[in-house]
């Protein structure tokens, strides 16, 4: 007996020993806690290894702790309520929590989404275990984690560790401790904090870069919803004062510190978590290494400041104020890429991080703005590339391609799922009939970008972006997608820009290295084993390198952009260069985006808080700015954009995009991709004989000496009214043909559309919603139904009809035009007549319109430029 209970008692040290030096005997005292709070600092270095910011400046105070007295109560509440809401009811481990968060697993199958962690087994995670250890998913880590946190509530006591994790806490935006974070976001100390303050700051211990009020201020107050919620719950407050802090608007600021670059430093935390995960982050030690250039970045902060105080007026001696008001621009935002190597080499998030009237440590680079005519390059890549083309079942277009820059309305449809008239027109409210690709795109006219993304569909046009950067087109948008009716970051649009260089994705970074002292004290590189191979910045294929060429040629072509700003404009530089700008219809932002062989720039101008500006477009607010960064970031001439070997240059007819005929005088050079050149003369520019006397075409028996040659511009009927608006001659209507001969000839001079279609209705717009208005008589709510006959000859009879109604007749008329009394309901109109009194009636397509009371008229959004 008992040589058995010894051999038991033996087994039961032994086991008991070995169990002790598998799981406790390397765990460091409860003691060093102590030493354990004190981190050594952090430095973010530029690229050249100038110091940006160093985390925990010895020169600025070691971290500041409070004591629990010094806490609101409400930061307390929400910290107990959130993270461990039975902290006074458990010995630093809670079983029932443990139960809960199992259960919770189970039912979602075996994700985790609930933990069952105590404060204090956060705390002894944190201060006594290794980096390594921290994130092992091991039974051995759980108890040894669950051993130090009973040894911790042994040692100090529930308020003493409530406070040594409100000051040890990381906040993000390298704010460690709740005395740091009040500080840090909201520039007041901890003592002074509201209730809203609290929840905000507590929803960020989860994932303080994810939750960031800085740059995602929506999920920042998703998050803090969730923590009153939490609190509601626990019982420290009511649904009636949740609801009442929830609506309590909040005021992000900055305390003062040592920081270059600041929007930059704050942006690359996330980038290091990410890597390294927010504990190593926290424990401090390392040296981070960016791609920031130090020097260009000062240089485009002083542009930025420079160029916002022109529009402002704030430069004494170089603004008049009875000439140039104050513009009301507030805030500003830009990028430089490397197009070489995509490493972000400056970012401006605002000019002043440090100016809380104008939300200056919100870092617009990273907010979600509208881009107005920015986006369009990439509509126009898509209808151009002939992959994307193919896909679609389309031949692509060509920069010498012809679109009808005239009125137009499509159907889109509405939030309620229904369909909704949408009008687009330019920003000079012009129109300006027919239009090359590369005219249109070059001055950024907003009606034939909207034709061409109505022919490759809104859905292509958010593949394309996608592929190409831009991480925020998802969800259904309309045609006005292609006028910037989505919202981008400027990092995201700048880099979209990257596919112009080849075709391919860039792939930008802000991290070379992440390094920590080795044993002898010399820096290791916690990413790279070995020294780092080149890196290829550009990814996948997006489009073909020709169609990159071409947007790009269109992009750096001064000509073509000429009409609508100006020979000299802001956007010329001393070296080859593409660039676009956008502006959004209420003046609330503008951009302009622009890059050589070497750089891509991206500026964003604008406020914070979304009020408009006064007349201020990406051509006189970005523009300026991106002037001054391109020769900043230019030291010296770039390489000029190489020609691929499969786009050949043209000589075409201008006007028609065709190949000249001896009747077009106005011809250029044009590019194409081999093969989409045009296989076809010229056949708008036609030579016809003209009777001098009456101004007709010359008949058979019409004197030599009345006879004139004379060229006229023959477009489709849907050209007629631009064309008469414009003083352009219009083919004049002729004489019977005598003959066979005659009567062919005649009808070569007339491009089929009009041959086919004899009659033209010009009024109303197919697919109109009007509204009546009940301040307006009804008597003087009208709109105008004309047409005309297309080859301008005189016809025996002229009819406008509505729904089988006649609105009126004439007899040996060409056109015809009426004003009708809107009426509610749906009705369609036409014009209809016969040539001669003997001849079948022909009609035109009716046109369909809508008026009702309650559907709002039809949208205009319009793109500035």
């Amino acid at each position: 007996m008992r040589p058995a209970l010894i051999g038991l008692l033996l087994f039961a040290a032994l086991t008991a020993g070995v169990l002790y030096f598998w799981l406790l005997a390397d765990l460091p005292p409860i003691s060093s806690v102590e030493q354990r709070l004190i981190r050594p600092t952090t430095q973010i270095v530029d690229r050249h290894g100038r110091l940006l910011y160093e985390v925990l400046d010895p020169n600025a105070g070691k971290q500041i702790d409070l004591s629990l007295d010094d806490v609101p109560p409400a930061c307390i509440q929400a910290t107990l309520a959130t993270e461990d809401s039975r902290f006074y009811l458990h010995p630093g481990v809670d079983p029932v929590a443990i139960a809960r968060a199992a259960w919770q697993n189970y039912r979602a199958g075996g994700a985790v989404v609930s933990g069952g962690s105590t404060l204090t087994q956060q705390l002894a995670r944190n201060l006594l275990m290794t980096p390594a250890e921290r994130y092992e998913q091991s039974l051995r880590r759980k108890l040894r984690e669950a051993y130090l946190a009973w040894r911790l509530e042994m040692r100090y006591s529930k308020d003493e560790i409530l406070a040594l994790y409100l000051n040890q806490t990381y906040y993000g935006h390298f704010a460690f401790g709740l005395e740091a974070a009040a500080q840090v976001f909201f520039a007041k100390p901890a003592a002074q904090l509201s209730k809203a303050e609290c929840a905000l700051l507590v929803g960020l211990i989860q994932y303080p870069t994810g939750y960031d009020p800085l740059t995602d201020p929506e999920t920042a107050k998703l998050r803090q919803a969730t923590v009153l919620r939490l609190m509601r719950e626990a019982g420290f407050l009511t649904s009636g004062e949740a609801g009442l802090i929830a609506a309590e608007p909040l005021r992000f600021r900055s305390r003062l510190f040592n920081i270059r670059a600041p929007h930059f430093v704050m942006y690359i935390q996330d980038q290091v978590a990410q890597r390294i995960g927010a504990d190593r982050l926290r424990d401090g030690g390392l040296r981070i290494v960016t791609t920031l250039d130090l020097d260009l970045q000062q240089r485009a902060e002083e542009a930025v400041r420079y160029r916002l105080d022109l529009l402002n007026c704030r430069t004494p001696g170089l603004c008049d104020g009875s000439t140039d008001p104050n513009r009301r621009v507030d805030n500003a935002a830009a990028v430089i890429l490397d197009a070489t190597g995509g490493d972000i080499l400056t970012m401006v998030g605002n000019p002043d991080y440090f100016d809380t009237r104008i939300q200056g440590n919100v870092n617009a680079a990273l907010a979600l703005r509208q881009p107005g005519s920015a986006v369009k390059p990439l509509t126009y890549a898509a209808a151009l590339d002939p992959t994307w083309s193919a896909d679609l079942g389309l031949e692509p277009l060509t920069p010498a391609t012809i679109l009808a820059d005239l009125p137009a309305t499509f159907y889109v449809r509405d939030e309620a799922g229904g369909n909704a008239p949408y009008t687009p027109v330019n920003y000079d409210r012009l129109y300006h009939g027919p239009v090359a690709v590369r005219t249109a795109l070059a001055n950024s006219y907003n009606i034939p970008a909207v034709k061409v993304l109505d022919r490759i569909g809104v859905e292509t046009l958010r593949r394309i972006a996608t592929q190409a950067g831009i991480t925020t087109f998802n969800r259904e948008y309309g045609l006005a997608l292609t006028l910037g009716g989505g919202e981008v970051k400027l990092l995201d649009l700048t880099t979209a820009y990257g596919i112009f260089q080849n075709g391919r994705r860039l792939d930008t970074r802000a991290l070379l290295d992440i390094q920590a002292q080795g044993q002898n004290g010399d820096w290791v590189s916690l990413l790279h084993a070995a020294a780092p191979a080149a890196r290829d910045p550009y990814g996948a294929q997006v489009i073909e390198p020709a169609t990159a060429y071409l947007i790009t040629d269109i992009l750096s072509d001064p000509l073509a952009r000429m009409p609508a700003f100006g020979e000299g404009s802001i956007l010329e530089l001393p070296f080859p260069a593409a660039v676009k700008t956008g502006t959004t219809t209420d003046w609330r932002d503008n951009w302009t985006i622009g890059y050589s062989t070497r750089r891509i720039v991206g500026v964003w101008v604008g406020n914070a808080d979304n009020t408009p500006m006064l007349d201020v477009s990406g051509i006189d607010g970005a523009g300026p700015i991106w002037h001054d960064l391109m020769v900043a970031a230019h030291p010296s001439a770039p390489p000029a954009f190489r020609t691929p070997a499969d786009v050949i240059t043209v000589t075409i007819c201008g006007p028609s995009g065709l190949l000249p005929s001896p009747a077009c005088t106005r011809t250029r050079q044009e590019k194409f991709i081999h093969g989409a050149e045009p296989q076809r003369t010229d056949d708008q520019f036609q030579r016809v004989a003209v009777d001098r006397a009456t101004g007709l075409l010359a008949g058979p028996d019409t004197p030599e000496a009345r006879r004139s040659e004379r060229t006229y511009w023959v477009l489709p009927a849907e050209y007629h009214d631009w064309m008469v608006s414009q003083g352009i001659p219009v083919l004049p209507p002729g004489a019977a043909a005598s003959s066979a001969a005659d009567s062919t000839a005649a009808a070569a001079a007339w491009p089929a559309a009009q041959q086919t279609a004899p009659l033209v209705l010009t009024a109303p717009t197919s697919n109109t919603a009007y509204r009546l208005h009940p301040g307006v008589p009804l008597n003087r709510q009208r709109i105008e139904v004309a047409g005309y006959v297309a080859d301008g000859r005189t016809w025996a009879e002229l009819r406008l009809v509505q729904d089988d109604t006649v609105l009126a007749t004439a007899a040996n008329a060409a056109q015809l035009r009426v004003w009708w009394t809107l009426t509610p309901g749906a009705h369609n109109f036409w014009l209809e007549g016969r040539p001669a009194p003997d001849a079948n009636w022909v009609r035109t397509a009716p046109a369909y319109v809508r008026v009702d009371g309650a559907t709002p008229a039809a949208t205009t959004i319009t793109a500035r430029d």
